[in-house]
C-alpha cells in the first residue's frame, strides 16, 4: 500500500530542502520503493536531490497538445497510449528512488483530454511505490487538480515568522476547502534559532488550529551547500538538520 507525504509552504521556507531530505531519509532505510513528485513549477527539487532532469510532465502535456492540433501521428499510438508512454519516459530512475518533475502548470488553453489522461497515468505510476513524496507550491496546484488524490501526512513547512505561520494557516484551510482527503496535517517550523518559539509565534500556531510537530534548527551546512549549489542531500548524517528532521518523522502518527 502507497503512503504519501506531501510537503507544502510558501516559497522560502525550506520547503524543497525538507522533501529531498525526507526522500533520501526513505530511501537510505531500505524501506522500499520511493517515487518523488516536484509539483512547484520552480521545479528545482532534482538540484537538491543531485540528479539531472530532462523532461517534466508540462512538456508532455504541451507536445502532445501541438502534435493532435497540427494533426501529426504518434508513431501508431492512441493518445491514450502515446501520453502514458511519455510519461514512463520522463521518469528519471535513481538506484534509491525515481522523480517525477509535474513541470508549467495547466494554462488557459489547455489540452484536457491530456490533462486527464496525465492524471491517471502519474495516479497509476504513484499506486506502484511504497512511497511517495510530493513537493508542492503553496498554492497546492498539484493536489487542488486532484492528482495523486489521497494523502497521508501533509507537512506545511513555514519559517519562525508570524507571517510565515499564518500563510501555513491558509494552507491548512484550503486543504479543507478543496475537500483533498489528507489523514493528518502538521507543521513544522525551519531555521528556528534557539529551542523555543517567540510567545506570538505559539498564539498564531494556536489560534489557526495548528498541529506543530517540531522544530528544525537554522543549520549554517545548508547555507554552505546552498552557496556552492550542491545537492542538500550531501549533508552530513549528523548534521543537526538531518537529525531533527528524522526525530519528528519518527514521531509522527504510525511513524515513517
Amino acid at each position: 500500500m502507497t503512503k504519501t507525504i506531501a510537503v507544502a509552504g510558501k516559497g522560502g521556507t525550506g520547503k524543497t530542502t525538507i522533501s529531498a531530505l525526507i526522500i533520501d531519509y526513505l530511501a537510505r532505510r531500505n524501506s522500499g520503493t520511493v517515487l518523488a513528485i516536484d509539483a512547484d513549477p520552480s521545479t528545482n527539487l532534482n538540484l537538491a536531490l543531485g540528479v539531472p532532469l530532462y523532461d517534466t510532465v508540462g512538456d508532455v502535456r504541451e507536445e502532445t497538445a501541438t502534435t493532435v492540433s497540427g494533426g501529426a501521428a504518434m508513431s501508431g499510438m492512441s493518445k491514450w497510449d502515446y501520453l502514458d508512454f511519455r510519461i514512463t519516459e520522463s521518469l528519471v530512475e535513481e538506484m534509491s528512488f525515481d522523480l517525477l518533475a509535474m513541470g508549467r502548470p495547466e494554462g488557459p488553453g489547455c489540452y484536457c483530454a491530456a490533462n486527464n489522461i496525465l492524471r491517471s497515468s502519474v495516479d497509476r505510476l504513484s499506486g506502484s511505490y511504497n512511497y511517495v513524496v510530493i513537493d508542492n507550491e503553496a498554492g497546492l496546484e498539484h493536489l487542488s487538480r486532484r492528482t495523486t488524490q489521497d494523502v497521508d501526512v501533509l507537512l506545511l513547512v513555514s519559517d519562525p515568522t508570524l507571517r510565515g505561520i499564518i500563510a501555513a494557516g491558509r494552507v491548512a484551510e484550503l486543504v479543507d476547502e478543496l475537500k483533498t482527503n489528507v489523514g493528518e496535517t502538521y507543521l513544522v517550523v525551519n531555521r528556528v534559532v534557539g529551542e523555543n518559539l517567540p510567545a506570538p509565534l505559539m498564539k498564531a500556531i494556536e489560534e489557526h488550529n495548528l498541529k506543530l510537530a517540531g522544530l528544525l534548527p537554522a543549520d549554517p551546512a545548508v547555507n554552505e551547500l546552498d552557496a556552492l549549489g550542491e545537492p542538500i542531500v550531501t549533508l552530513p548524517e549528523d548534521a543537526p538538520l538531518r537529525r531533527s528532521l528524522e526525530a519528528i518523522l519518527a514521531s509522527l502518527n504510525g511513524g515513517l
